[in-house]
């Protein structure tokens, strides 16, 4: 490493604090170089594999890592970092009242493009830690009790379905469960399921968009009508369609739509949001009330929760900027054409189990399938000791497996050397 690059990280490191993460050993000179050099912007959209492979030259994966957990964590491109890291090394640099108010500035822009991006106002937002945070803020800050009723999917993630059930033991109100069926029945199967579990008393509908363990796609659209039909509230958890699938909330109507940064968006780590509808800003209270509150409509309220990272939440933005400049439609497709191969390839794998419904219409970006007779958590152990390649393992009895979820830094040979290595295993064993 040459003295001018190791004098240029030193004062990228002078900051200290979060940029620690960013220590010398974390990083090979050619990261350095990459992190270093002027930002690139995303190159202007064309159709083919030279593109994606240009996109993929945005973000710190080294070649050899085959890396399909977005479902999970996403790795956050170029822009995003330096976004982080400028707005990190300006506050530590001179952490006064004047350039935090600066700061604090550039999160109402934050707030603003994600507006945009959802197709919403920006007095809806509210920008908040992640997912499970802004799940959390509406079953705690609903005013529910003794005879009201919560209808929830099974297939929720915990912060949209254990916390309803812990809040439930609290307050008196009681909680009702729609099964998930595998595979998936189709969209009609679970309108009519949730309008069999809905009573007079119920007051929340809360489900699951795409679900993080087969990806199943839920009718969101038609089942935030159906709650409002019967006088109920929405709450569609957004963590596996947000950053992927073109979302629109003006057309999905829901009354609370959550989300985070860190996975599909490829924004940092600790950045999420909350969309709440300006018809039901009356029926949430604040379950943290302190200072900092965003400028404008139900973010005045519901993020006053003391001091913020604001340039996580600067970054978040970048993250936003970067898959606009992709184009929101390119995303989605790329997504679900590496998510349509890999389903077809392995469907020619013998012994291979698909959890996830083959056709694109039932399911996000997500495929969790079961390798035979072989411990899920030892084969990922393999696969990425031996190949290189991440997937996520799923253990117990609810369609143990594998799950790949392909993402815009993705290329068609990762996700054929990612079948390749399983047909290896399954036809030798571990």
């Amino acid at each position: 490493m040459s003295a001018l690059t190791r004098r240029r990280f030193a004062e990228l490191l002078a900051a200290g604090g979060p940029l620690a993460v960013f220590a010398e050993a974390a990083f090979a000179e050619s990261d350095l170089e990459r992190l270093l050099r002027p930002s690139r912007r995303p190159p202007p959209f064309h159709e083919g594999e030279n593109y994606w492979s240009e996109i993929r030259e945005q973000f710190f994966l080294p070649e050899d890592l085959a890396f399909f957990n977005a479902a999970n964590l996403c790795p956050a491109p170029i822009p995003v970092v330096e976004a982080l890291l400028e707005r990190t090394r300006r506050l530590d640099r001179d952490p006064s009242p004047q350039v935090k108010g600066e700061l604090q500035q550039e999160r109402e822009l934050v707030r603003q493009k994600l507006a945009a991006y959802l197709r919403v106002s920006p007095e809806e937002i509210v920008i908040t830690r992640n997912t499970s945070e802004a799940n959390n803020l509406v079953s705690s800050g609903l005013d529910l009790g003794p005879g009201d009723e919560v209808v929830i999917f099974s297939d929720n993630h915990p912060s949209n379905h254990a916390a309803w059930r812990e809040k439930a033991r609290r307050f008196g109100f009681s909680v009702k469960v729609v099964e998930q069926v595998n595979p998936h029945p189709g969209a009609d199967y679970y309108l009519e399921a949730f309008s069999r579990a809905m009573t007079s008393r119920t007051r929340v509908v809360a489900f699951t968009h795409v679900t993080n363990t087969a990806g199943d796609l839920l009718p969101a659209k038609e089942l935030c009508a159906l709650a409002r039909e019967k006088g109920a509230l929405s709450l569609v958890d957004g963590a596996q369609s947000f950053g992927v699938l073109d979302v629109d909330l003006s057309d999905m109507q829901p009354d609370f739509y959550t989300g985070s940064a860190h996975k599909w968006p490829c924004g940092p780590r600790e950045a999420g949001l909350l969309y709440v509808n300006r018809q039901v800003h009356d029926r949430i209270y604040p379950t943290i009330v302190s200072l900092y509150g965003g400028a404008v409509g139900i973010s005045r309220v519901l993020e006053a929760m003391g001091q913020r990272d604001e340039p996580a939440m600067i970054a978040f933005g970048a993250a936003i900027d970067f898959q606009l400049e992709i184009g929101r439609a390119a995303v989605e497709k790329r997504a679900y054409e590496l998510r349509n191969a890999a389903v077809e390839e392995l469907r020619r794998i013998p012994g291979v189990k698909l959890w996830s419904h083959p056709d694109p219409a039932r399911s996000g970006a997500v495929v969790t399938f079961l390798p035979g007779n072989l411990d899920p958590r030892k084969l990922a152990e393999a696969l990425y000791r031996e190949h290189g390649i991440v997937l996520a393992a799923r253990g117990g009895e609810d369609r143990p497996g594998l799950r790949l979820s392909p993402h815009l830094y993705n290329l068609h040979a990762e996700v054929e050397r990612t079948v390749a290595a399983l047909r290896r295993y399954l036809s030798t064993g571990l």
